[in-house]
């Protein structure tokens, strides 16, 4: 089945440390599982941009944005009462059948969490920032243990997570992969399209190439 695509307009823009928390009224969109994205139409761009689901109040869509170029810029200059096409939800989330859920999130990777831990009933969850400045974000997931480089959320993890669910920069998730088989790794590509016909998401992941698109984001190595 066809993802619907709806023109959604803007609630707020909220700044959170250096990244915005762009909320848009949900319309008929479903949330989705967590860790699932939308495709956001970012105004003066060609190509839309892939977004996790951060928040998930009633009525409302929130996505946290990490202003790093021209498409993500135009989407955190959104203002109230202004208005986007969103696609989704895309892509496979997380199995949230898990028994002993441990959250690791990354710089902007925190960005699924929230929704995520929502969904889990509230959980554990190590957060990992660049600076104090970034770790402002954390504040979107209370509770979650925090760190800032030079330390590294690896570094704390319990000899016995439980299962872990992260999502992060490239070198994070390989850290974690290395201590935690069997880990759902939510992993990052560009997009164009989101549904697996322009092959622009393609990684290569345990010897075999796929499409992060369709076959994640979030991917299970094997335990």
């Amino acid at each position: 089945m066809t993802a619907p695509r709806e023109l959604l307009r803007v609630v707020a823009a909220e700044p959170v440390g250096p990244y915005t928390l762009l909320r848009l009224e949900r319309g008929v969109l479903d949330p989705g599982i967590p860790g699932q994205f939308f495709m956001l139409e970012a105004p003066g761009r060609v190509l839309p941009r892939p977004m996790s689901l951060c928040t998930a109040p009633p009525g409302e869509l929130g996505f946290l944005i990490d202003p790093i170029g021209p498409g993500t810029r135009a989407l955190c200059a959104l203002k109230l009462g202004d208005a986007i096409h969103v696609l989704g939800p895309l892509g496979i989330g997380f199995d949230l059948s898990v028994e002993r859920p441990l959250l690791l999130g990354g710089g902007i990777g925190i960005g699924p969490l929230p929704y995520l831990s929502e969904a889990l009933g509230g959980t554990r969850a190590i957060l990992g920032f660049r600076s104090d400045h970034h770790a402002e974000a954390a504040r979107l997931l209370p509770g979650a243990e925090v760190v800032v480089e030079p330390r590294l959320v690896t570094e704390i993890l319990p000899d016995d997570p439980g299962d872990v669910l992260a999502c992060g920069p490239e070198p994070m998730l390989e850290a974690v992969r290395a201590r935690v088989p069997g880990a759902q790794l939510a992993w990052e590509a560009p997009m164009a399209c989101g549904y697996g016909a322009c092959y622009g998401c393609v990684v290569e992941r345990e010897g075999r190439y796929v499409r992060l698109c369709i076959d994640g984001p979030v991917l299970r190595d094997a335990a």
